[in-house]
């Protein structure tokens, strides 16, 4: 009889060896547990980036899209621009720096749309960030002549910077329609389509 109790113990000591224990299969529970969150993470932050960057909180909000904050700032050589003097065309605001490499990569496109679309109602204001970054708004005029500039640029201050939602990184744009109104807004550099999209459709060309 004691033999017997033995062999069935023995048999129940080797189950156990061959099977998972209690604290083995707590882990494993865990583990997976931590996998399937890890996984809802990656694919809840996995999706497209926007094309549209944050909107500045200050702007009104009477219609769909929200109104460009008006602004009269300096150009190199002594005159003023007012935003609001553009009204009835498309402006393209781009926020910029001479040393700003994304920046300087881009100007060339925006030369290229000023060409093509500037006697059908686009205008593009370089606002520039110089002065206020790095203290190199004395390379500026140099800066437009060697690339050609076409389009007006102004020196930016700390209150548009602000006024537009508080620009964190260069080249930062914004387009706006004929009537004023923020119809994208993009966050480093882009290719020339994305904007030239937006452009015809703001002008009614097809």
């Amino acid at each position: 009889m004691s033999e017997k109790k033995n062999k069935s113990k023995r048999k129940e000591e080797t189950k156990e060896k061959k099977g998972l224990t209690k604290k083995q299969r707590s882990r494993i529970y865990t583990a997976l547990f931590l996998l399937a969150v890890l996984i809802l993470f990656i694919v809840n932050n996995s999706g497209n980036e926007p094309k549209e960057g944050p909107l500045p909180p200050n702007y009104t909000t009477a219609s769909t899209h929200p109104t460009a904050p008006d602004f009269t700032l300096p150009t190199p050589d002594g005159k003023k621009i007012k935003l609001s003097d553009y009204r009835g065309k498309v402006v393209i605001l781009d926020f910029w720096a001479t040393w700003c490499p994304p920046c300087r990569r881009g100007i060339p496109d925006l030369i290229d749309l000023k060409k093509r679309y500037g006697d059908k109602g686009l205008e593009i204001i370089g606002i520039s960030l110089d002065e206020i970054t790095r203290g190199t708004q004395a390379q500026v005029i140099p800066f437009m002549k060697n690339y050609g500039i076409n389009y007006p640029i102004v020196f930016g201050n700390m209150q548009i910077v602000q006024n537009f939602g508080g620009i964190r990184s260069i080249p930062t744009s914004f387009v706006i329609d004929k009537d004023g109104k923020i119809i994208a807004n993009f966050v480093g550099l882009r290719p020339e389509q994305d904007y030239e999209a937006l452009v015809k459709k703001a002008l009614g060309i097809k």
